[in-house]
C-alpha cells in the first residue's frame, strides 16, 4: 500500500490560450464539455492534438487501409454515413494537406450527393484489426468518375474503445450496382440487422462561420445497443470517450443525423439520416451500465443496399473490446426497470456465499431466492432486511452497508458481530439461509460534480461503504480511464480486527495513479509496519491535515459516533466548509453539523391532543403531547410499522402524510420527500385553534 509521503507533486503552470483566439470547438461541443466539467481542459487539449494537416503517422496510416468511414450531406441537408473500399493504396497521400480517394462514382450511395467539389466531408480510417483509428475533415476537390481528393482542414487521432476486432477479405466484385431500397420507415429485416449490430457509424454536422464541418465516427458495444423504438426511433447510449463531443455537439446545434449499419459478413450497408436529440437526464441513463447520457435518432430516410461492398470481416475469437464488455444491454434495462416497481416489497434472498473478513466481521452474498433480476445499487447504500428470530411476533429490521459495487453484480452485506441482529446473522446465517431484503436505499456515495480530490475517512465496521465506493471507482477507472484523486484514512483497534486488508491491498495495487490508502492501528502489538499499517495511534482530523496536500478536498465521513462527531468538528475547524463533509446518513453514527447555511426552523409540536388516523388499516388513536412519537402511538394501536433505527436516520419507518403535518425535535438525518413523514421521531405539528381535522397517516 501507499505510504503517506508519497504526495502527488503539482503540475507546471500551463500557458493560456489568447483570449481574443477564437475557440476550436463550437457552441454544442462547449455546451456538452460544460456539463461534465471540462470545458478548460479541453480548450487546452482541442488546441494541442487537433490539427489543420497529416502528421507522419497519419501519412503512413491511411494508405494501409482497404475502407475509409465517409459522412457527407446532400443538397437537401440530409447527412448521410457510408463506407466504399479499394485495393490496398487506393487511399494515398499526395501532401501533408492532401489525401486522395480512388472511389468510382456510385449513384446508389445516397452519400454521392454530398461528395461535389466544394462539398465538406467527415472521413475516418479505422483498422478493426488493430483497433487504430484516425479523423479527418475536410473539403472535396476534383471530384471525377475515378475518384477525388479531400483538402485537409482537421486532422487528429482516436481511442481504441469500443472497437471489435476483425479480420477482412475481398470476395469478387458484383457484376452490377447493388440493388437500393429505400423507405421512409425500418422494416423487420433492418430491424434485425440494427439488433445484432455491435458497430455502427454516424455522421454529423455543423454550420460555423460560413461554412459546414462535417464529422463522422465510429460507435460500439454489445449487440443490441442500439434499441429500436416502438415508434421506430433508435435510442443509442454514449459511452466515455474523448470528451470531444464531436458528434453529439453537432446534433445539439443541427439535429441531425446519419447513421450506416454493415452487414460484415454480407457486405450489405443499412443508412438512415433523419433528426436527432440529445438526451442527458433520461432516467433510463442510470440503468444502462456504462452509459453516461442517450441520444435518439427519428429515421426519416433509410437506404437498404444489399451486397453494396466486396469487402467481408470476420470477428476475431476474444476480440471484443473490454470496454465495451463493461457496458450493459437494454434487456438490462428493461429488467431493472421492472424490478424497481417492486422496490418497496420484501424479497427472499439466499445466502450464496459467507467470508470471514476478521475476528469480529464476517461478509454474506446473497442472491435472489425467486431467481429474478437483482436491482442495481449505488455505492455506497445499504440493504434493509429483516429476520425473525426465535419466537417474535414480528421481524426484526436492519440496514447493513452492501460492501460490493453495482459492477459486481451480486449484494454483499458485512456484518460486526454486535447486538442481537449481527449476532444472529453470525450464528445462524449460512450458506443457504432465506434472509428478506428491500431495495438498496441511502443517498450517500461519491459525488460525480467537481473537481476536487476525495477523501474517504472511516473507522471500524465504518469501511464498509468506502470498500464499495472504492471497488466501484476501480472498475469507472477502467472503463473510462480517469478517476479523481483518492484518499482512504482507515483506523482499526488491532490487525485482528481489520476486515478487507487483502481486498484493499489488491484494489491498490490496481490504482497506483489514483489512490493512497493510510491505515491506522491503535494497538499495533503483533503487526508489521508497512504490511499491516501505515500510522500507529488514534485517527484524528490533524492526522488527516498533516498527511492532505490540501484540505481543498471532499470528505466521506463512516464510524462510531464520536468518531463521527469528532472528525466533522475537527475538519470544520480546519477551515472545511459543511458542504464538503458527506456521511453515511442511516444508523446511530449520523453527527450534529454546524453548517454556515441557516436552515429554516422546524414547525412547533402540538401542545393540544391530535385524532390520527392511519388510513390503510382504518386506525384511529388520539395522540396526546406526552404520548411519544407517531411510531408509537402506531405500536400502541396495535400497527407493526416497519422500523429499524429509531433515530430519523433509516427511513425504515417513512409512511405518507395525506392529511396535515408533522414535525421533529430535531432535524432527521435522512432525507424525506414531499408529504413523507419519519414515524419513529415525528410528531403532529402545532395547527391553528379551528383546524380539527384528523392528521392521516398512509400506514
Amino acid at each position: 500500500m501507499a505510504d503517506v509521503v508519497d504526495r502527488p507533486q503539482a503540475a507546471p503552470a500551463e500557458k493560456s490560450r489568447p483570449i481574443d483566439t477564437p475557440s476550436i470547438w463550437h457552441a454544442g461541443e462547449m455546451a456538452l464539455q460544460e456539463t461534465v466539467g471540462v470545458r478548460r481542459a479541453m480548450e487546452r487539449q482541442g488546441a494541442q492534438v487537433i490539427r489543420d494537416h497529416l502528421i507522419d503517422q497519419h501519412r503512413l496510416f491511411f494508405p494501409l487501409l482497404p475502407s475509409i468511414i465517409i459522412g457527407a450531406v446532400d443538397e437537401n441537408g440530409d447527412v448521410w454515413s457510408t463506407m466504399r473500399e479499394g485495393p490496398a493504396g487506393f487511399l494515398s497521400v499526395a501532401d501533408n494537406k492532401t489525401l486522395e480517394i480512388a472511389a468510382t462514382v456510385d449513384v446508389s450511395d445516397p452519400a454521392e450527393a454530398g461528395l461535389s467539389d466544394g462539398c465538406s466531408v467527415g472521413l475516418l480510417g479505422i483498422q478493426l484489426g488493430t483497433r487504430r483509428r484516425n479523423r479527418l475533415n475536410g473539403v472535396v476537390r476534383g471530384r471525377g468518375a475515378n475518384g477525388f481528393s479531400v483538402g485537409v482542414r482537421e486532422s487528429y487521432g482516436n481511442c481504441p474503445q469500443y472497437i471489435q476486432l476483425r479480420n477482412y477479405s475481398f470476395e469478387p466484385a458484383p457484376a452490377s450496382r447493388p440493388s437500393r431500397q429505400e423507405s421512409a420507415e425500418l422494416s423487420d429485416v433492418h430491424r434485425a440487422m440494427i439488433a445484432a449490430a455491435d458497430t455502427f457509424f454516424v455522421a454529423s454536422y455543423v454550420d460555423r462561420d460560413g461554412s459546414r464541418h462535417v464529422d463522422v465516427s465510429h460507435r460500439g458495444g454489445k449487440p443490441g445497443f442500439v434499441r429500436v423504438n416502438k415508434d421506430g426511433s433508435l435510442t443509442i447510449p454514449d459511452f466515455a470517450g474523448n470528451l470531444y463531443f464531436n458528434t453529439l455537439g453537432n446534433i445539439l446545434v443541427s439535429g441531425r443525423a446519419g447513421l450506416c449499419f454493415p452487414d460484415f459478413e454480407s457486405g450489405s450497408l443499412l443508412q438512415i439520416t433523419g433528426k436527432a436529440e440529445v438526451l442527458l437526464d433520461s432516467p433510463e441513463i442510470a440503468l444502462f451500465q456504462g452509459a453516461e447520457r442517450l441520444w435518439r435518432v427519428y429515421p426519416e430516410r433509410v437506404v437498404y443496399r444489399a451486397g453494396a461492398l466486396a469487402l467481408r470481416w470476420t470477428k476475431v475469437e476474444g476480440g471484443e473490446s473490454p470496454n465495451s464488455l463493461m457496458t450493459g444491454s437494454w434487456d438490462e434495462v428493461r429488467d431493472q426497470q421492472a424490478a424497481s416497481k417492486e422496490a418497496s416489497s420484501w424479497r427472499r434472498f439466499r445466502v450464496a456465499r459467507r467470508v470471514r473478513e476478521s475476528t469480529t466481521v464476517s461478509s454474506f452474498f446473497l442472491e435472489p431466492a425467486d431467481g429474478e433480476v437483482l436491482l442495481r445499487h449505488k455505492a455506497g447504500q445499504y440493504l434493509p432486511i429483516r429476520v425473525h428470530i426465535g419466537d417474535q411476533d414480528a421481524p426484526a429490521i436492519r440496514n447493513y452497508t452492501i460492501s460490493a459495487a453495482p459492477s459486481d453484480g451480486c449484494y454483499r452485506i458485512s456484518v460486526k458481530r454486535e447486538g442481537a441482529i449481527s449476532s444472529f446473522l453470525h450464528d445462524r446465517c449460512d450458506v443457504g439461509t432465506i434472509i428478506e431484503a428491500r431495495a438498496p436505499e441511502g443517498s450517500f456515495g461519491l459525488r460525480p460534480a467537481g473537481k476536487r480530490p476525495s477523501v474517504l475517512v472511516a473507522a471500524g465496521i465504518g469501511i464498509t461503504p468506502m470498500i464499495a465506493m472504492l471497488r466501484h471507482r476501480l472498475f469507472e477507472r477502467q472503463r473510462t480511464r480517469s478517476a479523481k484523486q483518492t484518499w482512504l484514512f482507515y483506523s482499526s483497534r488491532s490487525v485482528s480486527e481489520q476486515p478487507f486488508d487483502r481486498e484493499l491491498h489488491a484494489i491498490a495495487t490496481n490504482s497506483t495513479d489514483w489512490l493512497r490508502v493510510v491505515r491506522l492501528l491503535s494497538n499495533t502489538q503483533g503487526a508489521m509496519a508497512a504490511r499491516d499499517y501505515e500510522l500507529g495511534g488514534r485517527l484524528t482530523a490533524e492526522v488527516i491535515k498533516d498527511a492532505l496536500p490540501s484540505l481543498n478536498c471532499d470528505f466521506y465521513l463512516c464510524g462510531p459516533p464520536g468518531f463521527m462527531q469528532d472528525m466533522y468538528d475537527g475538519l470544520r475547524a480546519f477551515g472545511v466548509s459543511d458542504d464538503q463533509l458527506f456521511a453515511e446518513a442511516f444508523g446511530p453514527a449520523a453527527f450534529r453539523r454546524h453548517g454556515t447555511e441557516a436552515l429554516p426552523p422546524l414547525p412547533s409540536a402540538s401542545t393540544k391532543p391530535v385524532s390520527v388516523v392511519f388510513s390503510k388499516s382504518g386506525t384511529e388513536a388520539l395522540w396526546e403531547p406526552e404520548s411519544g412519537t407517531l411510531l408509537e402511538l402506531a405500536e400502541r394501536a396495535g400497527l407493526t410499522p416497519d422500523f429499524s433505527c429509531r433515530s430519523g436516520s433509516c427511513g425504515t419507518c417513512r409512511a405518507m402524510v395525506s392529511q396535515g403535518e408533522v414535525t421533529y425535535e430535531n432535524r432527521p438525518g435522512y432525507e424525506t420527500r414531499d408529504q413523507e413523514a419519519l414515524l419513529c421521531c415525528a410528531f403532529p405539528a402545532e395547527r391553528p385553534a379551528d383546524d380539527r381535522r384528523p392528521l392521516v397517516i398512509e400506514l
